[in-house]
């Protein structure tokens, strides 16, 4: 067998569904836990300069914050192993349905390994769902906020007098985000306007968008690893009852 048909047959064997995957997963992943990572470190000084001055009015938050980084932290570890987990079972499916080694046959054990890496994957996708519906909330809340800015400069146009905007306010404890005694825990009129404008609001609104981006390539790259893991599977597990593997 020359250079050029082992050249072939190499570049036949490689899973690009699951190669292409995998980069997705370590893209997003990556997105979601570097900006998740900053955009929640902004939140809290975003909350500590504008809306509370004693930091004990944020303490569930701040410990909140600091409990998801840590998260963050194994969640990049444990994406990064499992990446790798995933490419190396999409070149053992690939390789055993297109018998491209020679004598290789997929045997019980190997299908039963395919099976057990697939339900943990769709178990994954599910949870998954869950962090990316979670990671809009931010995003939703600093986009009201912004909408709400937006409004207040319309009326300081279009109206002279200040009494006519300073009712429109934003107040973080309906969110949970603050204790209800907190001091000043809202902010209303131009003071609200005039934080939309910092380089502070503008940083994490990004961010949490960066994040939610991250999380939604992140969905995308398990649903495209489950299409032909399971199809893959399906013909090992076809074949084996056949007694051709």
């Amino acid at each position: 067998m020359g250079c050029y048909d082992c050249c072939i047959r190499c570049i036949g064997a490689v899973p690009y569904p699951s190669l292409v995957a995998t980069l997705l997963c370590y893209a997003g992943t990556a997105l979601f836990c570097g900006c998740g990572h900053e955009a929640l470190a902004q939140t809290e000084v975003l909350v500590e300069t504008y809306f509370a001055r004693d930091p004990q009015d944020y303490e569930v938050m701040a410990a909140f914050i600091k409990y998801f980084q840590f998260v963050i932290y194994g969640l990049a570890s444990f994406f990064f192993l499992y990446g790798l987990l995933l490419l190396a079972e999409g070149f053992y499916t690939t390789s055993a349905v297109k018998q491209t080694f020679g004598e290789f046959r997929s045997t019980q054990c190997g299908r039963c390994l395919s099976l057990t890496i697939i339900i943990v994957t769709y178990i994954l996708a599910f949870i998954w769902l869950a962090v990316f519906a979670f990671s809009i909330i931010p995003v939703f809340f600093l986009f009201n906020m912004e909408h709400t800015c937006h409004n207040i400069n319309i009326l300081a146009e279009t109206t002279p007098s200040i009494n006519q905007h300073s009712w429109i306010c934003m107040d973080p404890r309906q969110y949970g985000l603050l204790s209800w005694d907190a001091v000043p825990g809202k902010s209303c009129g131009m003071t609200l306007a005039s934080i939309c404008k910092t380089s502070e609001f503008h940083t994490t609104y990004d961010l949490y968008i960066a994040t939610f981006a991250g999380a939604g390539v992140t969905l995308l790259a398990l649903f495209l690893y489950l299409v032909p893991s399971t199809y893959n599977y399906a013909v090992l597990r076809f074949l084996g009852r056949k007694g051709i593997r």
